[in-house]
């Protein structure tokens, strides 16, 4: 049979179109060619994939490495904070002896941790603050503590109404941009009544928001409950200072135009509007709640209660730091008070008293028994006593600081709130009821911020320096006295632990009350996520190169 017959028998049959000579080949090679392009496909995909893999994995090993160095650098620097409390707890003129606390970068700049060839392995912690100029308004940055007695206390300005009307709204009115409703607003917040003062608010005005709540009546807690006082706003608390590093960098200011205080609330006020050099840092760079000072003489021993009961204890104590004339004058001021008489009296005497007559008169300050007279009984003789403590600078000068150094009128361990006038800025200082402008510019002039200067001086180790120096008399002396001190003991810093490659950083701020013998953290805050806050060139690096920025 021919082919043609064969093929149209099976067409015929229902067998399909018959195939030509050579078409199965074809469709094999089609096939052949289909599979080798799925085969590519799938090989091209299964090489994205493993990229893809690839790269993931190391982007994630990137991560982990990045998080294990936050980690270590987290840890330099609470390594730093260590050495800051082992700092503290050596004694001050040890302290000095090192520099002191103020501005010593061989202490406080670069202190290695980890040590290696590279920057990438070199790993430093530093310690910081922020600077203050020779016009007493913060600038820069120095190595060292900042002394919290610098700042205004916010849960000890009540007692400013004490010294003076309206004493504590006078205080906090320095602040840049503070108004009169808000001042009073800040009081009655932490007074303890719910009386509203003069242009304050008291619970009944917040109880009208919503939501409602109630005024404090009572301490602080943090800084930040401020911004539930009627007018606070965060422009006014906090400034444009968005790194919180105690200094205005270049791409803050660029938004300074833009941040709004005055929202409507009642006294509010914008920082970009206040007239002030440190306006823009806010008030919580001026404002604390830690603010005390060791009431400790220079060798650590307690002071001695001029105005304790038991008049034979008190002999007993003024005998072995003072000369005889000055313990019996102040015995006899103590019995007998002041004398008010045209006698001179005598100067240099020195008697045996009857210690069992009760001490009715009490000393409001030390600094009472300067230029005063006292009227005693000296076997069976009427004699007038002229104070060995004489109203003139010359002399001030030399008595002073044995005098303030042992006495006090105050037998608490701790005096709280007092304000740093060696080192508060010029806007804290001119808040004080009784500075005037020309008080704040002397002090200015003439003080040395940095302890380690003034050591030598001892004059300059009580806040009286400014009475010797004939800064402020006698009386202007009695106003400030109960407000100001010469340093405290509780300090703040930011500590920063870093790799010198820039790679990671940590950065804490910690608040340390040195007026014990160990230091204890009052305060802690992590300020990583602001960033390092500080160029590796401020920070410093251990080895001698160009930093990485």
């Amino acid at each position: 049979m021919t082919w043609w017959r064969r093929h149209d028998q099976v067409w015929r049959r229902g067998g399909g179109k018959p195939s030509k000579p050579g078409s199965r080949g074809r469709s094999r090679r089609v096939r052949r060619a289909f599979l080798l392009i799925v085969v590519l496909v799938v090989i091209a995909l299964l090489t994205l994939s493993t990229t893809t893999f690839t790269d993931l994995m190391l982007t994630r090993r990137q991560a982990t490495d990045l998080l294990e160095r936050r980690a270590q650098a987290t840890a330099i620097a609470e390594s730093g904070v260590a050495v800051l409390r082992w700092y503290l707890m050596q004694e001050e003129t040890a302290r000095l002896e090192q520099g002191g606390a103020f501005d010593n970068p061989t202490i406080f700049q670069a202190q290695p941790v980890l040590l290696g060839q590279s920057p990438a392995h070199r790993a430093n912690f530093t310690i910081l603050t922020t600077g203050i100029d020779e016009n007493g308004q913060f600038g820069g940055y120095r190595y060292g503590l900042q002394d919290e007695s610098t700042r205004l206390n916010l849960n000890t300005v009540l007692l400013a109404d004490t010294v003076a009307e309206n004493g504590a709204r006078t205080l906090l009115m320095a602040l840049p941009g503070m108004t009169e409703d808000v001042a009073d607003a800040i009081l009655d917040w932490i007074d303890p009544d719910d009386e509203p003062r003069e242009f304050g608010a008291e619970s009944d005005y917040y109880q009208q928001l919503t939501p409602a709540y109630s005024a404090k009546n009572g301490p602080l807690d943090t800084i930040g409950e401020l911004l539930l006082v009627r007018g606070v706003t965060p422009d006014l608390l906090f400034g444009v200072d968005v790194n919180r590093n105690g200094t205005v960098d270049a791409h803050e200011t660029a938004g300074i135009g833009g941040v709004g205080g005055a929202t409507g609330a009642v006294g509010s006020t914008s920082v970009s509007s206040v007239d002030d050099p440190g306006a823009e840092l806010g008030w919580a760079a001026y404002l604390t709640l830690y603010s005390q000072e060791s009431n400790r003489n220079r060798e650590g021993l307690p002071r001695i209660d001029i105005n304790q009961e038991d008049l034979g204890q008190l002999h007993q104590e003024l005998s072995e730091v003072f000369p005889a004339d000055w313990v019996t004058f102040i015995i006899a001021y103590r019995q007998q008070g002041a004398y008010e008489g045209s006698d001179a009296g005598e100067v240099g005497v020195s008697a045996e008293l009857d210690l069992s007559q009760s001490g009715d008169t009490k000393l409001t300050q030390v600094i009472d028994l300067i230029g005063k007279k006292v009227e005693i009984e000296i076997d069976g003789e009427r004699r007038v006593l002229a104070s060995p403590f004489v109203d003139d600078p010359g002399a001030m000068a030399l008595y002073l600081p044995t005098l303030m150094d042992n006495v006090t009128v105050n037998p608490a361990p701790t005096i709280p709130g007092r304000i740093n006038i060696n080192q508060a800025p010029r806007t804290v200082l001119l808040g004080i009821p009784g500075m005037t402008e020309e008080i704040v510019d002397e002090i200015i002039q003439a003080r040395m911020v940095d302890p380690a200067q003034a050591s030598e001086d001892l004059n300059r180790q009580h806040e009286t320096w400014i009475l010797a120096e004939g800064i402020v008399t006698l009386e202007e002396m009695r106003l400030l006295a109960p407000l100001i001190c010469a340093g405290g003991d509780v300090f703040r810093a930011q500590v920063v632990g870093y790799f010198e490659d820039g790679s990671a950083a940590a950065r804490l701020e910690v608040v340390i009350d040195a007026t014990s013998s160990v230091p204890r953290i009052v305060s802690w805050k992590n300020l990583t996520h602001l960033g390092r806050g500080y160029p590796l060139d401020v920070l410093g690096v251990q080895l001698t190169g160009t930093p990485t920025p």
